[in-house]
């Protein structure tokens, strides 16, 4: 499905999905991808929702690595979040929403960071109208069948 007619070169915007693919920039991806409005679009190395972890997600957002002791957020949480720190994380989990668990969660949540999980498809769209919107959003879009 085509989702966006007219381009601003400088952001980066979902242009077309399908149910195995993204279209970032007009350009196809059948791959894991995070990417924001500036900079470039990642590929990731995940292909299920079950393998998001903190871990995964710190590091996804700048924020460096989880420690596997679950108080270490106390010793190690940036006492102020980085300017490039997203307000919010759209996680896209392929053709069905699947939750992550909350302890997966709960380190981006901490700092004030939302996290919304949604179908890819969904996620495409809320993306490009919080982009629009000059919104500090990223996105982690996993295309097709989330099972885990």
């Amino acid at each position: 499905m085509l989702l966006q007619k007219d381009l601003n070169p400088a952001l980066n915007t979902v242009t077309a999905y399908g149910e195995h693919h993204l279209e970032i920039n007009q350009v196809r991806y059948e791959n894991a991808v995070c990417f924001g409005p500036e900079g470039p679009v990642r590929a990731v190395e995940i292909s299920r929702v079950n393998e998001i972890n903190a871990s995964f997600l710190k590091a996804l957002v700048g924020l460096g690595k989880a420690s596997d002791d679950p108080m270490a957020f106390l010793d190690d949480a940036p006492s102020r979040l980085p300017d490039t720190a997203p307000e919010v994380l759209l996680i896209g989990t392929g053709t069905r929403q699947t939750f992550l668990p909350t302890e997966a969660l709960r380190p981006l949540l901490q700092l004030g960071i939302g996290v919304e999980t949604m179908t890819t498809q969904a996620a495409a769209r809320t993306y490009n109208i919080l982009m629009s919107e000059e919104r500090r959003v990223l996105a982690l879009l996993l295309p097709g069948d989330p099972t885990p």
